[in-house]
């Protein structure tokens, strides 16, 4: 298998500054009273973002399944299982990275946000990004792609491929759900964690 189990682990970036998680837990009950778009109608709850604050970067999913919506926690079903086994890979565990979506509630019968859903939502994620201040985002699958970098682009032709925008790095890949659609998208999206890996070893040694 390309990718190991993992056990939870304390994170690698857990020094916190009590301002920073302050604004954070601030941001997480905002968001939990949410009902500017009507997907909050349809939600158990809202699911804000997990994992350090303090993490070089941060991974963005669509938006929250079933079992994520139950939980309150994202990436936490199937394809969140295999997300953990991806970043054991590279020497790491959830808790290192910060792990969030593009829309905090979950779209009826796992649909696809809309476009006007997304952009509704997207100051949560502003806010997330401003607090976490990461090196670069990792989006996972197209709406992630489409929400964050370009409205009209293809994940199948920019995946593995690192994208600046406003400033930021950006390095696209199939969601981790298209991997246990599709087995033979694992090889590429090890191609492109490996790249991952190589930029944040070259942060760690300062070069």
């Amino acid at each position: 298998m390309l990718f190991d189990e993992t056990q939870k682990q304390p994170s690698l970036f857990d020094n916190i500054a009590p301002k920073e998680k302050e604004d954070w837990n601030t941001v997480k009950e905002e968001s939990s009273h949410c009902k500017r778009c009507h997907l909050r109608e349809g939600a158990t709850q809202v699911v804000f973002g997990t994992g350090s604050i303090k993490s070089p970067f941060m991974m963005v999913g669509e938006g929250p399944g079933a079992q994520e919506d139950l939980e309150g926690e994202p990436f936490v079903g199937r394809a969140g299982q295999l997300l953990d086994r991806i970043l054991k890979a590279i020497n790491l565990n959830r808790n290192d990275v910060y792990i969030t979506n593009v829309v905090k509630c979950r779209p009826p019968n796992n649909r696809q946000p809309s476009v006007e859903e997304m952009a509704v939502c997207k100051t949560w994620l502003e806010k997330e990004i401003k607090i976490v201040k990461p090196l670069f985002i990792v989006l996972l699958g197209a709406t992630a792609l489409k929400g964050l970098v370009e409205p009209g682009g293809k994940i199948t032709r920019m995946r593995g491929q690192w994208l600046e925008k406003n400033g930021m790095l950006y390095m696209p890949t199939y969601h981790p759900a298209a991997l246990l659609r599709d087995p033979s998208k694992k090889k590429p999206v090890w191609e492109d964690f490996k790249k991952i890996q190589q930029v944040l070893i070259k942060k760690e040694v300062g070069q």
